[in-house]
């Protein structure tokens, strides 16, 4: 082929990427394996992945997933399917990603669902994008994030959105509250959105209400980031407020995906109608054939979303369709009262583990408050050998917070959902118990 057009080498067709920008060398690539030893290799691999009891959440959740989401979810129809561009290459597909949309909207209390985008974080930098579109109003390209949204969010959406133009301002929280104080805010001045996050990254409830009042009275739009599966028992980001949240978005992930070494999630997004021509992705509309029979294709989205990347919403081409059929399948087989089981169970797990833990010397809450399935505990010493012991134990004690702030190396993120029991809890108490000892004489 490069006889043919007439180039010398491979290289030569990437000739205008200067070299500065061009990377290393690939001769650190091991040698290939065959099938064989290959299979061998990934087994190892995966077996090296097996966790024992797990109290970490931040972000990414285990819950129990019904045994038949999967099974339906891997079927042929639906795991090598391609999310379609046109209605007619697959209805089911169509129709299965349509009752995603309305199950999203009913449980956000919003008008509007896509499907899909990548992730929670992802998501939250397109909603950033897409408010900042939509509020032609403010005058400054000014977005306020919460002290309190999760950091790995906050650093995401710097990344997609910091040469953009858009400015990232923060709300500042009480230390000791572990929230944003609304009581005390004097407004938000001349911004285009402000960010909450409901449980914020701490498991703490925000003061939701009173927030999305103070930005809409500022003229922003409220975006909200939201774990779905705490929908069930909270008041859904619609109703926040006097006139609800703007957007809604968040991770799919609790609603029937595993966790598997960092992937692969989802990204749900939810708007008000008014916001319909903004949202990035797909939606899709149902309608009637001339015979009158239901039908469901891809609607409201302009062809440049493909094709003409200057003048879409969004570069997203495509999505996590696969992640977006379990989920589906998930809350169709869980139903609104089974969602709402699931969120009670994680509460009163979380409330009991923290209970359990502080029983212990020298180990006690940080915050005080209402809270969902995560609390903050402080250790009687740097939390990250404590974590590291209890791991050697088999036991995944929470997430190290000094990890993002230094100030806070004594202390841990814990959770605990549904499929914690109180032989588990019995289990972290008396294991961190015994490492505490340990460190305590020097072991």
């Amino acid at each position: 082929m490069l006889d043919t057009i007439g180039v010398a080498d491979i290289n030569a067709l990437f000739d205008e990427i200067p070299d500065a920008l061009r990377g290393a060398s690939l001769d650190r690539l091991p040698d290939g394996l065959p099938e064989q030893a290959i299979s061998r290799l990934m087994r190892e691999r995966a077996a090296a992945d097996e966790t024992g009891l797990c109290f970490l959440g931040a972000g990414a959740y285990r819950h129990h997933i019904p045994a038949a989401v999967w099974e339906l979810t891997t079927r042929g129809e639906y795991y090598s399917a391609y999310t379609p561009y046109q209605a007619e290459a697959s209805q089911g597909t169509l129709q299965l990603l349509y009752e995603y949309q309305s199950m999203m909207a009913g449980l956000t209390a919003m008008e509007v669902s896509n499907a899909s985008l990548y992730d929670g974080a992802s998501a939250l930098a397109e909603a950033v994008l897409m408010a900042v579109r939509a509020n032609r109003k403010a005058r400054e390209r000014r977005v306020l994030l919460a002290d309190t949204l999760h950091p790995v969010y906050r650093q995401v959406v710097e990344a997609i959105v910091a040469n953009q133009g858009i400015e990232l301002e923060a709300i500042p929280a009480a230390e000791a509250d572990g929230a944003l104080d609304a009581d005390s805010a004097d407004g938000f001045g001349d911004v285009a959105a402000v960010v909450v996050q409901q449980p914020n990254f701490f498991g703490r409830l925000e003061s939701v209400d009173a927030l999305t009042d103070l930005a809409h009275a500022a003229g922003a739009l409220l975006i909200a980031v939201v774990n779905p599966v705490s929908l069930a028992l909270l008041k859904p980001p619609g109703m926040w407020g006097a006139r609800g949240a703007d957007i809604a978005c968040g991770e799919g992930q609790p609603l029937g995906i595993p966790l598997s070494s960092g992937g692969p999630y989802f990204g749900f997004l939810c708007t008000r109608k008014a916001h319909v021509r903004q949202v990035p992705g797909r939606i899709i509309g149902r309608t009637v054939d001339l015979e009158g029979r239901s039908g469901y294709t891809l609607t409201l989205q302009a062809r440049e979303q493909h094709i003409r990347r200057s003048k879409a919403t969004s570069n997203i081409c495509t999505n996590q369709g696969l992640m977006v059929t379990a989920a589906t399948i998930h809350m169709a087989m869980l139903g609104g009262e089974g969602l709402r089981q699931v969120a009670l169970a994680c509460h009163h797990n979380t409330a009991r583990l923290t209970a359990a833990l502080t029983e212990l010397p020298g180990v006690e809450t940080v915050h005080e408050g209402p809270f969902f399935h995560e609390r903050v505990i402080r250790m009687p010493g740097p939390a990250g050998p404590i974590l590291d012991r209890l791991a050697d134990r088999g036991l995944l004690g929470g997430y190290d917070l000094g990890g993002h702030s230094p100030q806070h190396r004594d202390q841990v993120l814990v959770c605990a959902t549904e499929v914690i029991t109180a032989e588990d809890i019995r289990h972290y108490a008396a294991t961190l118990g015994a490492v505490l000892e340990e460190l305590h004489h020097g072991q």
